[in-house]
């Protein structure tokens, strides 16, 4: 992204200039539902990012102005002082939850701007906490660590924004890193870095452009409900068992009967969704990206049929992309609506987005977006 125009804008309000940051949004290779059932995800930072101009300013005021809206705002740092505009709680949450933690940040300016497509599902909000976090954190020496800064974020999100969040959004965009994916471990927060440099094969998303009301806060509270009654049952005689992640097949299969079969069904998924994830991790390491393909359609047939969290344009999507070869496909995210991630050879990417996207015009009369993605590196000075 050109950043002449933070730069431009920054020097007009504020008459001088100030230091640049930035941090990306994220796509998520495989493993869905699995964060909240203390399982892996194996994200990866990408090339479209929320950058933003800041510098102390002298003053107990924060001046900030979201450049894609042209919106201007001021406010304190205290808690009584939480801004109404939508994106600047993101601002004020991480500094009160810097606040919080003992460290002092006095007044500032900030213009904030970025390219991450909102709607895409890759997360274009933990990739502003997380460039504002690290911008405060060097600026006045703060002493967090990357993973800090990460949980500064999810925290911005509960407690400042309504959104209970797990860390993978944050966590890749604070410790991101350019031709490779992270596996992380949701329950103990460790991770490994995985190679992802496909020679021969590109990733694209293609965006539905529709989001269906099923998304709401309701329908993920019942898959999570869903597993956690299953644990419940599993737990009764095996009660090491606290998470979904701590349990094998052969254990479920032990509560068919006792359980709802809907509830058995959702937690099926995510065992294997576990499972599924790590072999993804061991193909990466071979370089085997016919099996990684294989494992992301699996991943769709189960988010759409057991799950039950995809819908007609996503499914369409997916068909779309078997029919022209693509290596691998499926939904992206929470579902009912948003991306499909796509492997794709090179040599088929352009005939795939263009037959794709008109097919799915002329069947449900709205013009689907596709992005590339690269790879790239977590937060950052620019």
């Amino acid at each position: 992204m050109d950043t002449t125009k933070i730069k431009e804008k920054f020097n007009s309000l504020y008459g001088e200039d100030g230091v640049l940051y930035t941090s990306p949004g994220r796509i998520n290779l495989i493993g869905e539902h699995t964060d909240y059932n203390g399982g892996f995800v194996l994200p990866g930072a990408v090339d479209k990012a929320m950058y933003c101009e800041i510098k102390p300013n002298g003053r107990d005021k924060v001046r900030a102005f979201a450049l894609d809206l042209n919106e201007p705002t001021e406010f304190s740092l205290h808690e009584e002082d939480k801004p109404k505009e939508g994106w600047a709680k993101y601002i004020f949450g991480v500094c009160r939850e810097m606040n919080k933690k003992g460290r002092e940040i006095s007044g500032f300016d900030i213009v904030i701007s970025g390219d991450v497509p909102l709607g895409a599902g890759m997360s274009s909000s933990a990739a502003l906490e997380c460039a504002v976090g690290f911008a405060l954190n060097d600026l006045f020496s703060l002493g967090f660590t990357r993973r800090e800064l990460a949980l500064i974020g999810q925290a911005t999100e509960h407690n400042y924004v309504g959104v209970k969040c797990g860390i993978m959004d944050q966590f890749i965009s604070c410790l991101g890193k350019k031709g490779s994916l992270i596996r992380l471990d949701c329950r103990s927060l460790e991770y490994e870095y995985v190679p992802f440099a496909p020679k021969g094969y590109k990733l694209v998303l293609i965006n539905t452009c529709v989001e269906h009301n099923l998304a709401a806060g309701g329908e993920y509270n019942k898959r999570r409900e869903s597993c956690e009654r299953v644990v419940a049952e599993i737990a009764k005689k095996h009660p090491e068992v606290k998470l979904l992640r701590d349990a094998t097949l052969d254990q479920l299969k032990e509560v068919k009967g006792k359980t709802d079969a809907t509830d058995y069904i959702r937690s099926e998924f995510v065992i294997e969704e576990i499972q599924r994830l790590l072999d993804t991790c061991e193909a990466l390491q071979k370089n085997d990206y016919e099996t990684v393909g294989k494992k992301m359609y699996e991943t769709h047939e189960g988010l759409s049929k057991k799950y039950s969290v995809s819908c007609p344009e996503l499914d369409f999507l997916n068909e779309q992309a078997k029919k022209y070869g693509v290596t691998g496909s499926r939904v992206m995210g929470g579902g009912f609506g948003g991306c499909t991630i796509n492997l794709v050879k090179e040599d088929k990417m352009d005939e795939f987005v263009k037959e794709a996207s008109e097919a799915y015009e002329k069947e449900f009369h709205i013009k689907p977006k596709a992005y590339d993605v690269v790879i790239g590196d977590g937060a950052r000075k620019l």
